[in-house]
């Protein structure tokens, strides 16, 4: 099965989504940040993370309702997550797993070879680093959760529920899993992480066009998730 239409016009829902990016992620996003004493050159700790997050989450949520309501459809139908998630669903965790741990490194060789320091892995890494170094006790189980389950929950809803599903309605399936795919890589502003984020975005964005479901997509990107934060984990 394959995406073919979705409720939702691409004009409107794009329209709805920079507005709650640049309203939730951008200034709502650093008044919370400010407010926790935090600024936008520092790393984030994972209270100030979930913090952020939420907001700009919420924000991006409100969108997602609002543009739905407006084209007159349900919520849930117009992002593919009615129906429950289905024990076939589950190949997409081995493949978030696979994808994080041999796609993405095996994409970042040739780049290493060309640009050493500029891909080192300590680079690639160093962000997943900060936080991990940071959380202790409850600020580890307030990482895992806003990491492995708000993150894709979220973000699977707004780019490939809402934007690729309604771009897919213009220029097809496969010319708008990429272009989301291009713009989830782009939207978390770290240009060394782009090639990872862009493949990781590809095979989200594939679940849900051979499914028309968004369950299979958010559990790819919770196992991408919860692997990466494993491996950060492990090599210390």
């Amino acid at each position: 099965m394959t995406v073919t239409s979705s409720t939702v016009d691409f004009p409107r829902a794009i329209a709805a989504w920079a507005v709650a990016w640049v309203v939730g992620g951008g200034v709502l996003g650093a008044a919370v940040l400010a407010a926790l004493g935090g600024s936008s050159g520092e790393p984030l700790t994972p209270i100030r993370l979930a913090a952020v997050a939420s907001v700009g989450w919420a924000t991006m949520l409100i969108a997602v309702v609002a543009v739905a309501r407006s084209a007159g459809t349900d919520t849930l139908t117009a992002v593919g997550l009615r129906g429950r998630i289905r024990p076939r669903d589950l190949w997409a965790a081995p493949a978030g797993v696979v994808t994080q741990l041999v796609v993405v490194p095996g994409a970042y060789l040739p780049l290493r070879a060309i640009w050493p320091e500029t891909f080192a892995p300590e680079r690639l890494s160093d962000t997943a680093r900060d936080l991990v170094d940071a959380a202790a006790g409850a600020g580890l189980v307030l990482l895992v959760v806003v990491v492995v389950v708000g993150a894709p929950l979220v973000e699977e809803i707004v780019y490939r529920g809402l934007l690729q599903r309604s771009l897919a309605s213009r220029v097809g399936g496969p010319s708008a899993v990429l272009v989301t795919s291009a713009l989830f890589a782009l939207i978390h502003l770290r240009w060394v992480e782009f090639p990872g984020l862009l493949l990781a975005g590809l095979l989200f964005g594939l679940a849900l066009q051979l499914t028309d479901r968004l369950g299979p997509a958010i559990i790819a990107h919770a196992a991408f998730n919860l692997t990466g934060l494993i491996t950060v984990f492990v090599t210390g």
